[in-house]
């Protein structure tokens, strides 16, 4: 069950989906970048109006960013307090670390 965001010009679905920003079901991104701190802001700006944050490559205004932001916020509570998110959280810490170290 995802919480509606907005829907694009062609009439795809952008929802929060597991604390995923996702476009038509497929996940973009599970970060929100403000457009005054993306490298391609003014680009952006006069191609969409009206645009404060972006998701991946979805420009989405301040209402409909609120709503995005609210809804991964509250998927990451919900993981974040869950144990066996958090034995995820730990194995790949520990995977990302051996890798790190070189082993493959």
């Amino acid at each position: 069950m995802g919480v509606y965001v907005k829907s694009t010009e062609d009439g795809r679905k952008v929802e929060v989906i597991d604390g995923w920003l996702c476009l038509a079901g497929h996940r973009e991104t599970d970060t929100l970048v403000p457009l005054i701190e993306h490298p391609n802001r003014q680009a952006i700006a006069r191609a969409v109006p009206g645009a404060t944050h972006m998701g991946g490559r979805i420009p989405l205004r301040h209402d409909e960013a609120a709503v995005a932001q609210g809804a991964m916020d509250e998927a990451r509570r919900n993981f974040e307090n869950d144990p066996v998110a958090i034995q995820e959280r730990f194995r790949r810490l520990v995977w990302a670390k051996a890798s790190a170290d070189g082993v493959e």
